[in-house]
């Protein structure tokens, strides 16, 4: 078998196993376009206390913003408290914060850096001063967040439904319309909650967390200890040790935050790259414990198939194709003419067969989620639309981000945060 032959069954197997073992996702997409309408959640007369967890390092420009759309919450004010910790912070993120109502925590480690940690130690301080039973619920926020007012109520119909250790709400973005970077994280994001976890829930698969706005019961966190979660992606982290330990992630919709999102590719990068490393760091500890969740006869093997395909690093597979045939138009170079240009002239093409394809399944990706979400967008019609054309570009760039994560040791380091007002000006 020559080199060509090679190549046509390497790409050939590699394509038949991403249709076929992600082609479930494309059933996600329908259910949620034919399912569109979501069902409210029913009222209650339970009023769950809520903890509200805030990690913030050197946030003093936008921290006021999340802290005062908490305090206008359509929720009793009795019932939850907002905890603010301060994580080696160098600015006035503190007294920002207890300005505006919040209980604040100093924490100053220059070893144990990281969201991951500072939840950790946020709730170590808050069950010693409150006790472990004293919430019900503890919610967490990035501290560039905006939080809708019926947030808390919504949050608490669905924690009142008592299916749930935790779950996820609607990340919308208040920064759609800055440029085609936060426009594409903005899609993304919209995609995960309408065509992933709204569908998952509904179906009542396993949800993931994703980074902000997502409430865990005391009762979870008391059996975990806190929060024990230190990866890069602490967010997938906690999301895979739950499905492993039989726990229930669920989703809210009409729980809705807003978060900024990166406009720089600079900043982009390098937080894509850590979120990269963080799933490398994923597969090697769970890896085994999922494939032994998928392979056992406890009723939940799509549970752990759908986590599986969702952290294995199958971006890999692309790069392989792609490098495979870059060292075939290399290989042409030392070939008879006539098979040097028969070489050359497939991997070509395959090239742009390949990129041709992604372009335009991530441009129709793109185009079905603002659609779907057209409504509750905050950006203008041709914004909306705009940056549809942009949004591979955002994807395919994780081919190179990919690559570099095997190689670098990647740190977590803070992205900087704007105030509304500060966006708008920089639009």
């Amino acid at each position: 078998m020559n080199i060509l032959e090679q190549f046509r069954l390497f790409t050939t197997l590699v394509i038949q196993f991403l249709t076929v073992f992600y082609a479930y996702q494309v059933i996600y997409i329908l259910i949620s376009i034919i399912k569109r309408k979501v069902t409210s959640l029913k009222d209650t007369d339970i009023r769950n206390r809520f903890a509200i967890f805030i990690s913030a390092r050197n946030e003093e420009g936008v921290i006021s913003e999340l802290l005062d759309s908490l305090n206008k919450q359509d929720y009793p004010r009795d019932k939850y408290d907002i905890y603010v910790v301060a994580d080696n912070c160098t600015d006035h993120t503190a007294q920002v914060s207890r300005d505006n109502g919040a209980i604040v925590y100093e924490r100053f480690n220059k070893e144990e850096v990281g969201k991951g940690y500072a939840l950790n130690y946020l709730y170590t301080k808050v069950s010693s001063l409150k006790g472990r039973k004293y919430y019900d619920a503890f919610v967490v926020f990035d501290a560039d967040n905006i939080v809708d007012p019926a947030f808390l109520k919504e949050s608490n119909k669905k924690l009142a439904s008592g299916k749930y250790d935790a779950f996820t709400t609607y990340r919308n973005s208040k920064n759609f319309g800055t440029n085609w970077l936060s426009a594409a994280y903005s899609i993304w994001f919209l995609h995960e909650a309408r065509h992933l976890n709204y569908v998952r829930d509904m179906i009542g698969a396993q949800c993931m967390i994703s980074g902000t706005g997502f409430v865990i019961t005391s009762s979870l966190m008391d059996e975990n200890d806190g929060w024990p979660y230190y990866f890069l992606t602490e967010d997938i982290q906690f999301s895979v040790a739950s499905t492993i330990n039989n726990k229930r992630i669920g989703y809210c919709d009409s729980a809705m935050l807003y978060d900024e999102q990166p406009s720089t590719m600079e900043q982009s990068w390098k937080q894509r790259l850590r979120w990269a490393k963080g799933f490398y760091q994923i597969d090697g500890k769970y890896l085994g414990d999922l494939t032994k969740g998928l392979l056992s006869k406890n009723g939940k093997r799509f549970t752990f198939y759908d986590i599986l395909m969702t952290c294995l690093p199958c971006t890999l597979l692309t790069v392989i194709m792609i490098a495979f045939a870059l060292w075939g138009i290399v290989a042409a170079s030392f070939m008879p003419y006539y098979l040097s240009l028969v070489l050359r002239q497939e991997m070509i093409q395959f090239l742009i067969e390949m990129i041709a394809y992604l372009w335009g399944s991530m441009m129709v990706l793109a185009l079905l989620t603002v659609l779907s979400e057209w409504k509750r967008i905050p950006a203008s019609a041709f914004e909306k639309l705009k940056f549809i054309p942009m949004f591979p570009m955002y994807m395919l760039t994780y081919i190179p981000i990919t690559v570099q994560a095997l190689f670098t040791n990647v740190t977590w380091t803070p992205i900087q945060h704007y105030s509304t007002s500060q966006l708008a000006m920089k639009k």
